[in-house]
């Protein structure tokens, strides 16, 4: 087990994703009875059959379905650290770019629509990003990241800071608290937050105005993705930046509030490892995302002003 070669892992890739002998062996330039032999190698080290012939397709065992996802992000590792810069070409590359960040749906339409444009071949793999993240990105296995919250990031990596955004409650726009916007109506009604940093701490911190500005938060949830669709079907606010639901307000029926307490700044970076600061792939698609990331901020925080955010009773 402690000598297993790398060709063999690439072996098995292949064969995961072709679940063919034949397909992996004009894939990888090799014969197939080449690739049989590297299939037979890594079965006798590992313990497993990895891949049975049923019918006439390749099927994997539950071990290689396991491993899998651990190999994988290895491999792809070891290439960006092997491979010339001068090598990347977006118009023919086939990489697969790893990059962890909230569900900013907005943000990712419009960079997966600019890749598509430029690199048709290159796939994006859209993660979670959790305090966990870190350790993934200095080791090269996430190219990019985007958490906010931490005041030091770890050694190992390197960031671009961005604009700071601004906090913003939202709720269905015939909610109750509509009526009478103000520090009553914020301790009244639950509030609903979404823990991406899987923290129990609070990862909204607030600086009160007067009575502290605490919130009653009756739901907690792992990903952004359904609040919106929550907000118009109950009576939770919710507080988030405006770059979140800015573009589902109309489509879900919800309305912006001015928070009646002082939110407290989160520092908001991107970061990523400091071993492939130079890559040309690596480059190239963070001038991507943190381009589409500031721009769409901005408008976000346009759209929610002056008359399309409801001021505080107390402030207004």
């Amino acid at each position: 087990m402690n000598r297993i070669d790398l060709n063999l892992l690439v072996v098995f890739e292949s064969l995961m994703e072709t679940r063919s002998v034949t397909a992996t062996a004009e894939r990888i330039g090799r014969t197939q009875s080449a690739v049989s032999h590297s299939l037979a190698r890594l079965r006798e080290q590992l313990g497993d059959p990895l891949l049975v012939r049923v019918g006439g397709e390749m099927q994997p065992s539950p071990f290689a379905e396991m491993i899998i996802d651990d190999i994988r992000p290895i491999l792809r590792s070891i290439r960006r650290v092997i491979a010339p810069r001068s090598l990347f070409d977006p118009a023919t590359s086939d990489r697969v770019f790893r990059i962890a960040m909230p569900t900013l749906t907005k943000v990712i339409a419009e960079v997966s629509k600019r890749v598509e444009a430029e690199a048709p071949h290159v796939r994006i793999e859209w993660l979670p990003a959790h305090h966990d993240v870190y350790a993934a990105v200095s080791e090269g296995m996430i190219d990019l990241a985007h958490l906010g919250g931490e005041p030091r990031l770890p050694e190992g990596l390197e960031h671009q800071t961005v604009e700071p955004f601004s906090w913003v409650t939202f709720a269905r726009a015939d909610h109750p608290a509509c009526a009478d916007w103000g520090i009553d109506a914020w301790h009244r009604y639950p509030h609903v937050m979404v823990n991406v940093t899987r923290s129990m701490q609070n990862p909204f911190p607030v600086t009160p105005q007067g009575d502290g500005g605490a919130r009653r938060v009756s739901a907690m949830i792992g990903d952004s993705a359904g609040v919106a669709s929550l907000l118009g079907k109950s009576d939770f606010l919710a507080t988030f930046p405006a770059i979140l639901l800015a573009w589902d307000m109309e489509v879900l029926g919800l309305r912006a509030l001015r928070p009646p307490v002082d939110l407290a700044p989160v520092l908001v970076r991107f970061f990523w490892s400091s071993r492939l600061a130079n890559d040309a792939g690596g480059i190239w698609i963070r001038s991507i995302v943190i381009e589409a990331y500031r721009r769409l901020q901005a408008e976000a925080e346009a759209k929610l002003s002056g008359d399309n955010l409801l001021q505080p009773r107390a402030i207004r």
